[in-house]
């Protein structure tokens, strides 16, 4: 495989927590804000996955988990987004795991989209 620049140690290390959150958390639902984003995540087996097409009070009512992840994306509307949605699932006892999440912030991917590529980039030998 061709690479640019060989990956900086956190890099490497962030990239390895995410590869680990994504094989732990294949069976939370996962809301995500596009078709694109869902066929993304789809690649990486996860299978129970909202995309954000309807009003969000609409979405948020009608998840009967405890549990969930918010991949919106990473930038200022993914952010406002994603802000809304751990506020009103929150006030219905839901809690939203930021695990990776937050990981995907030290990377420069800001589309969820982009994940499967972007992680392909760094296949390990």
């Amino acid at each position: 495989m061709n690479k640019m620049s060989k990956p900086s140690e956190e890099i490497k290390s962030a990239i390895e927590e995410i590869l680990d959150q994504i094989e732990n958390k294949k069976d939370f639902l996962v809301i995500v804000e596009g078709k694109k984003d869902r066929a993304a995540l789809e690649e990486l087996g996860f299978s129970n996955i909202i995309t954000l097409n309807k009003p969000l009070y609409e979405i948020v009512e009608k998840i009967n988990a405890k549990r969930v992840l918010v991949l919106t994306d990473l930038d200022k509307e993914g952010k406002q987004l994603y802000a809304k949605l751990k506020k009103d699932l929150n006030k219905l006892s839901i809690v939203v795991d930021d695990r990776l999440r937050n990981l995907l912030f030290k990377t420069e991917l800001r589309q969820i989209e982009g994940l499967t590529g972007y992680l392909k980039k760094f296949e390990f030998d």
